[in-house]
C-alpha cells in the first residue's frame, strides 16, 4: 500500500517537534518505517518482485543511517523515536 498524504501530514503531526516539520530526522525515520511496513506487505503477495527489493533496502539502509545520526547527537530523542515506533525488541 502506498503511503498517502494524507497518512503523511499525521505522521509530520504526531513527530514533527513544531508545526509543519517535514525535516527532522524523527519524521524522516518515521515516513520511512511506513513505508517499510507497506513494501513488507507488498512482497507478501509479490514474492518476486526484485526491483522494489532493491527500494526496500535502500530504505532500510536510509533509515538505519538516520537512527544512527538521531543516537549519536541526542540519545533521548532517539530512544523515544525507537520506542513510539516499536523498532528495537
Amino acid at each position: 500500500m502506498a503511503l498517502t498524504s494524507a497518512r503523511k501530514q499525521e505522521i509530520v503531526k504526531d513527530f514533527g517537534r513544531f508545526e509543519g516539520d517535514t525535516g527532522s530526522p524523527e519524521v524522516q525515520i518515521a515516513i520511512l518505517t511506513e513505508d517499510i511496513k507497506g513494501l513488507t506487505e507488498h512482497f507478501k503477495d509479490h514474492k518476486h518482485d526484485y526491483h522494489s527489493h532493491r527500494g526496500l533496502l535502500k530504505k532500510v539502509g536510509q533509515r538505519r543511517n538516520l537512527l544512527k545520526y538521531l543516537a549519536k547527537n541526542d540519545v533521548q530523542r532517539y530512544r523515544e523515536v525507537v520506542k513510539k515506533l516499536g523498532l528495537r525488541k
